[in-house]
Formats: C-alpha cells, sequence, structure tokens
C-alpha cells in the first residue's frame, strides 16, 4: 500500500492498492542437530544452509547491535535507536558476500528486573517494512503498554526491502504513473497487455535486482531472523509475525523449531504447500468478495449519513456505476477502475478504513471530486514514498516468485480467474496481474518447505473468521501444522491485523502470553470488535483512521 495513503489503509499488513505497470499489488510472509526436528530441518533447507546460518548468527552473536541515534531520513521518531545487522547473502556460502540488514528499537520500560528480552516484529508483505514498530512504546500505544514493561520492542527491514539492499523492477516515477489500464479485461487484446506488462515487469526484476534476487525467499528471511535473535543477544526468539509475517513465522518454526520463547502469529497465511503462493492468492478473491459485501451492507445500514444506497445491491449498482465513469473519463484524470481499486479495496482489509473511504465516495458523488483524486492519484512529487512503493512492490513479487512453483500456463490462469471472477467480480483481476509475473519469472523457483513442527514454545495464533487478506482456513491449517499451539478465533470480525485492535478478549491473551507465557488449556473462540462507527466527513474520517492506524507495509 502506497504510504501517501496510509490513512486509507488504517491498521494491519498485507499489499493493497499499489500500482505497477498497470498491475494492481494485493496479496493477496537451522541450529544443526543429528536426530528430530532439526535433522529433518537440514534435510528441508540443505546442509550448506544450515551450516551456514549457525554460524552466522554466532559471529552476530559476538558483533551484538551497534546502537545509536536514527539517521535523520529515516523518519524515526524520537525514543528509538537504530542500528544494523550483517547476514550472508547466500546462505550456503556464509563467508561470502554479505549485505546489512537494518534494525531499530525501543527499550522496554519496566527496567532491568522484568525485562524479558526483545519482542521483534513483521508486517507482512512479503516487502513490508517493521521499522515503525519500536514507535509504539514511546506513542505510549496503550494496547502495548503492558508487554513493553517486559519487551525492547524491535523492527526490521527484511532483506531486499527500505534500506536493506533494497531492490528494484521498475522505474518508481514510471510506476506510479496513472490512470493504468482497467484490470477486468473487455478482451482478449486486453488480456494479451496485461501479460506483456507482466513479463516487462519480471525481466526488469532481473535486470535491476541483479544477485540479490534469486536470494529473495521465505526460508532466507527467517535465517536472517535468526541471525537478529542473535545478534541481539536473546538465546530464543520472542516474535510477532503479522499477516506474510506468520508465513515467515512458520517457515522460522520448521527451520528452528527450538529457538522459540515467544511467538504470535496474527492474521494466518495458509502454509500448505499446495496453496502456497498461486491457491493463497485465488482464496483471497473469495473472501475479499465477502468482506465487500459486509462493508456494502454497512454503508446501506448508514446512507443516512452517506447517501450511497439503501440496500447492499444499490451499493453496488452504485460501484459499477463508479467503475465505468472512472473507465470513460478518469476522475481527475488520473484516477481510473485500477486506481479506483487502491482505494476501495482498503475497506475490505481494514474496519477502519470503512468510513474514510464511505466518506470519500460520499463526497464525490456531492460533487466533491477531490478527496477521491487525492486517496485514489499519484503523487508525482513524493519521489521518495514512490521509490519506497515500487520496492516494497518489488519484494512482494520477488519473494512469492521464488518461494514457490507457479503455473506456467497461461490457460491455467486464464481458465481459474475467468470461473472466479464470475462470482467474486470485485479483486480477482486485478489480483490475478499482480501475480502474473511469477508465470513468467526469470529465476528458479522453489518448493515451499512442509511445515510440521513441534515448537519449543506453544505458538499463539490469532485469526477472525471473515478475514480478506488472509482467510480463516489458513490459521486452522497453521494450527494444525504447528504442534502445542492455541488459536484465538475472532467471531463474526474481519479486519486485518487484529492484535493491534481493541478487543479485551485478545488483548488480555496476548499480554498473557507474553508476560506469564500461558496459554489457554483449549482453543478460545471470542466476539468481535466494535463495528465502525460513520463518519460523513472525509477529513475527520482520515483523522480518526490515522489515529486508528498502525502503518502498513508497502506498496
Amino acid at each position: 500500500m502506497n504510504r501517501r495513503k496510509a490513512a486509507i489503509a488504517a491498521a494491519g499488513t498485507i499489499a493493497a492498492g499499489a500500482l505497477t505497470a498497470g498491475l494492481i499489488s494485493v496479496p493477496s510472509a537451522v541450529a544443526a542437530g543429528s536426530s528430530g526436528p532439526q535433522a529433518r530441518s537440514v534435510k528441508h533447507s540443505g546442509a550448506a544452509e544450515a551450516r551456514g546460518v549457525k554460524k552466522a548468527a554466532a559471529r552476530a552473536a559476538r558483533a551484538g547491535v551497534d546502537w545509536k541515534d536514527c539517521p535523520a531520513d529515516w523518519g524515526i521518531r524520537d525514543g528509538v535507536q537504530c542500528g544494523w545487522v550483517t547476514v550472508p547473502l547466500d546462505y550456503a556460502k556464509p563467508n561470502g558476500k554479505k549485505i546489512r540488514l537494518a534494525v531499530d528499537r525501543a527499550r522496554s520500560t519496566g527496567g532491568k528486573a522484568k525485562r524479558q528480552g526483545s519482542l521483534v516484529y513483521n508486517p507482512g508483505g512479503p516487502g513490508g517494512s517493521g521499522l515503525y514498530f519500536p514507535a509504539r512504546i514511546p506513542d505510549k500505544n496503550p494496547l502495548w503498554a503492558k508487554a513493553a514493561t517486559a519487551y525492547d520492542f524491535v523492527g526490521f527491514d527484511p532483506r531486499g526491502v527500505g534500506h536493506s539492499a533494497p531492490i528494484s523492477c521498475a522505474d518508481p516515477q514510471e510506476w506510479v504513473k496513472a490512470p493504468k489500464a482497467d484490470p477486468v479485461p473487455d478482451s482478449e487484446a486486453d488480456k494479451r497487455a496485461q501479460r506483456k506488462l507482466a513479463k516487462e515487469y519480471a525481466d526488469g526484476c532481473q535486470e535491476r535486482s541483479g544477485e540479490l534476487l534469486p536470494q529473495l525467499t521465505t526460508p532466507n528471511a527467517a535465517r536472517d531472523l535468526d541471525v537478529i535473535r542473535a545478534a541481539l543477544g536473546d538465546k530464543k526468539l520472542n516474535y510477532l509475525g503479522v499477516s506474510y509475517g506468520t508465513y515467515m513465522g512458520a517457515v522460522y518454526a520448521e527451520l528452528f523449531p527450538r529457538h522459540i520463547r515467544r511467538m504470535i502469529t496474527d492474521s494466518i497465511v495458509n502454509p500448505s504447500r499446495r496453496k502456497i503462493w498461486y491457491d493463497v492468492n485465488l482464496d483471497q478473491d473469495v473472501a475479499f468478495q465477502t468482506r465487500w459485501n459486509d462493508w456494502k451492507k454497512w454503508v446501506a445500514e448508514h446512507d443516512d449519513v452517506y447517501g450511497i444506497g439503501s440496500t447492499p445491491q444499490k451499493v453496488e449498482a452504485a460501484w459499477r456505476e463508479l467503475r465505468a465513469t472512472a473507465e470513460k473519463h478518469p476522475i481527475g484524470g488520473k484516477v481510473g477502475p485500477a486506481e479506483l481499486l487502491g482505494v476501495f479495496q482498503s475497506a475490505p482489509y481494514y474496519d477502519s478504513a470503512w468510513a474514510r473511504v464511505a466518506s470519500v465516495w460520499s463526497a464525490y458523488r456531492n460533487g466533491d471530486e477531490q478527496p477521491l483524486i487525492d486517496a485514489g492519484a499519484p503523487d508525482m512529487s513524493d519521489v521518495a514514498g514512490n521509490k519506497a512503493s515500487e520496492n516494497g512492490n518489488a519484494v512482494y513479487n520477488a519473494v512469492e516468485c521464488n518461494d514457490a512453483k507457479w503455473p506456467s500456463r497461461w490457460r491455467t490462469w486464464d481458465r481459474d480467474n475467468t470461473r472466479l471472477h464470475a462470482k467474486y467480480p470485485f479483486l480477482t483481476w486485478a489480483n490475478a496481474w499482480m501475480n502474473y509475473p511469477c508465470a513468467v519469472w526469470p529465476v528458479k523457483q522453489h518448493r515451499p518447505l512442509e511445515i510440521r513442527a513441534r515448537t519449543s514454545y506453544p505458538v499463539l495464533m490469532v485469526q477472525a473468521t471473515r478475514d480478506a487478506a488472509t482467510p480463516y482456513p489458513g490459521g486452522v491449517e497453521l494450527h494444525k501444522r504447528l504442534k502445542g499451539s492455541r488459536l484465538i478465533t475472532e467471531k463474526g470480525a474481519g479486519s486485518h491485523g487484529i492484535t493491534n485492535l481493541k478487543n479485551s478478549c485478545i488483548n488480555e491473551r496476548v499480554d498473557a502470553y507474553l508476560l506469564k507465557g500461558t496459554v489457554d488449556r483449549k482453543d478460545v473462540t471470542c466476539g468481535p470488535h466494535a463495528t465502525p462507527e460513520p463518519v460523513k466527513s472525509p477529513a475527520k474520517a482520515a483523522a480518526k483512521a490515522e489515529a486508528a492506524a498502525v502503518p502498513t507495509m508497502v506498496p
């Protein structure tokens, strides 16, 4: 999601709404041993990588992190320190080329007697930066105040992201230009044009990203995570992963099952080999339609505020009318159907975006186009923001395309997405074009790890039943695969990244797990968090969304 529009996004973590050369970004995340889980990890990851990560972690433990004031141009608030952790480019060659990973931290508030270590965070993506996470301590975020007494909060840019040897697949200023083509094809010619753009984008990744591109995989990100753990001086990892960050955590659990002290996975990617990553994205198309329908119902219930439609059917008709208008005459010359989707898909992602998106739409219908233009059109003057968005999108494609083998035959994509679009039209084709570079990917694609681990401490899982970006069955699947884990289900809710929302049933259990290591004897079902309240003014809705927001990942 473009950082310029973070107020719309509001809370969690997977890519939404960024545009790339005619594509829309949608998600859609070893200690060596001779037997047991560790030996299985060596088999999965390769003995050379297992030895390499062990050597890299030992080096990092000796070096530590030289914490200093953060560089001014990083945009990190006061009260947070920054540093670097060095890792191998290729873990099979630990004495070869190195890259540096940017890390930051805020110190725990409870003093030496209460400190339990570092809590390391990944917000998702792939391609998301976690550097904003430590600010929850100096910002005195009330949901995290208790955890802050016991843990330093640590964020990092994963390899390829932000300040950590960033990659690129396209010129950022060209990448953000609008309007893009409508992602819903009207003809075979439209499909050929989108496929051509995807091929050019994939080739651009190889041309612009060089030797780092093949090394951008989730197993390598998990290895980096273990090296960061060692550099922090922690014998075992305390970790909070959201969205794709849950898959990074799952892979970590498979590679390093005995290195886990506390692990929370929030809004969970389905880790099945069969699902990663092609089927994960198809499942999103269905789930996004479900949550889109939830939002339309809410908008209709508040027709006295927004005046868009008094029934979900009327809201849908208004949406289709808006898309058709924008296709013929892009709003402000910049906001066509692709850009509209970049704005509106944030509502299925995050409840905190419901009022913002509805208010922007309502203003447009009442004759004020500017809020919609501001939300959907690129800001060509924001060179740094555009560069960050393009980088995040590049990492998203690199990791997902490298992680797994994708269908290479166009007729497979055409069949599956044509079928899905008939019932679930909101996101299907946009999601297909976002991921189609993986069909023509120029770098070797791997087989995902089989996730079936018993960790050294139970993993705590949190999942909403109507989550659009990471559908609920993914949480159930990871729960089955990590022995001894506990699943908290937020029933009847669908926002993404729910550990940062106010729901005492969840918040209290997260605190108890982090502070005391306690989990319920059985899985728990919680009621939903509060439904958003309508706000008519776009400015007020934006302010309220920003107040509730945790910045989401790029793109």
